[in-house]
């Protein structure tokens, strides 16, 4: 071939590279702005549940100062022993949310700690966080201010929804060493697996094309644009406290259990107990069982008859047995992969620590 015909070639080979290029930049860009979707409208059964809870008894917020300097909040309900919870709030919402929670344990001599995770309530940006990771080191800082108060306690972290994905996120990390056991309320599990129902039961819209735009680009190391937002929540626009209506992509990551969260049961060395509400309408009840079984045949699942997903914090049927679960020393022994035993179903009990 001659030397005008390379060059020719050359040319020829770079100028489709370049094509091929910019077609995958345009349409990357395409799926970051318009792949979006509206605002859905309000889910009543999450909304609707909190008119019932009492509360006027409502501790006041107080705060401490995360490793950056800002901060960030948090509700004390002091107990008489020595056990303490640390509660953590599902999506887009904030402290109050756990308030029956709180009550139920703080009844039985807990001390109890409720943040307003970092982006939620009137802590931070709506909705959004500086870098994925921000949210377990807020987590760390407020232990470091709870450890040297109660220098001998067990502390056990629950997380409802959301919160129950991002304290599975802990148990499998390296603050897991920080906690003596996990509660996993309704659970987030890793999105999109067959505990889902569509559309989240219609809590939440994500932004499918801009979620799957910003995945490459994060893969190819380009983050920048990891504060748009990507999911859109059904919340009440007139509720009383601040409620975040749009998570960004770095939130939703940080906020949630990681892709790889259910082959990564056996990290996880602390007990660890799932409780579910037999009627809830976010997830299928009765998948979580055999899903995490296959993982971790050990983990203790609970169904809760009758209770939906917002009565998990709410319904006294649901309060009573995380109360019960909690003064016990159950949670899951050797991981061991298999089918599992059988959903445990949870009767009436009390609340008195024993």
């Amino acid at each position: 071939m001659s030397k005008t015909k390379m060059l020719r070639a050359g040319k020829w080979t770079a100028g489709i590279a370049a094509g091929v290029v910019i077609t995958a930049a345009a349409g990357l860009a395409g799926l970051i702005i318009f792949g979006t979707a509206s605002q859905p409208p309000e889910l009543k059964s999450v909304s609707n549940p909190f008119r019932q809870v009492d509360f006027s008894d409502l501790p006041k917020p107080q705060q401490f100062k995360a490793r950056d300097g800002e901060l960030l909040s948090y509700r004390l309900y002091p107990g008489t022993g020595k056990a303490v919870v640390v509660l953590i709030h599902g999506s887009s919402g904030e402290s109050t949310s756990m308030h029956a929670v709180a009550k139920a344990l703080n009844a039985q001599g807990d001390t109890v700690y409720v943040p307003d995770v970092r982006g939620h309530g009137h802590d931070g940006r709506s909705g959004d966080v500086d870098y994925i990771g921000q949210l377990d080191d807020d987590l760390a800082d407020l232990v470091g201010v709870i450890r040297p108060l109660h220098r001998d306690a067990d502390i056990t972290l629950l997380g409802h929804s959301s919160g129950g994905g991002f304290v599975l996120r802990i148990a499998e990390g390296p603050q897991a060493h920080l906690f003596s056991r996990f509660v996993l309320l309704s659970p987030a599990l890793p999105y999109g697996g067959p505990t889902y129902r569509p559309d989240v039961g219609g809590w939440a819209t994500p932004f499918v094309g801009r979620i799957i735009a910003l995945k490459i680009l994060n893969r190819l190391g380009i983050s920048g644009f990891n504060s748009l937002p990507t999911v859109a929540f059904a919340i009440n626009p007139r509720a009383a406290v601040p409620l975040v209506a749009r998570y960004s992509y770095r939130m939703q990551a940080n906020f949630s259990a990681p892709r790889d969260a259910l082959a990564r049961f056996a990290d996880v060395t602390r007990p660890l107990t799932v409780m579910v509400g037999s009627e809830d309408e976010l997830f299928y009840a009765d998948r979580f069982a055999p899903l995490i079984h296959r993982a971790c045949a050990d983990v203790p699942v609970v169904l809760v008859p009758g209770v939906d997903h917002m009565g998990m914090v709410t319904d006294p049927r649901a309060l009573s047995t995380i109360a019960a679960s909690l003064a016990s020393a159950g949670g899951r022994a050797d991981c061991v992969a298999g089918t599992g035993p059988a959903v445990a179903v949870a009767l009436p009990v009390g609340t008195g620590r024993h």
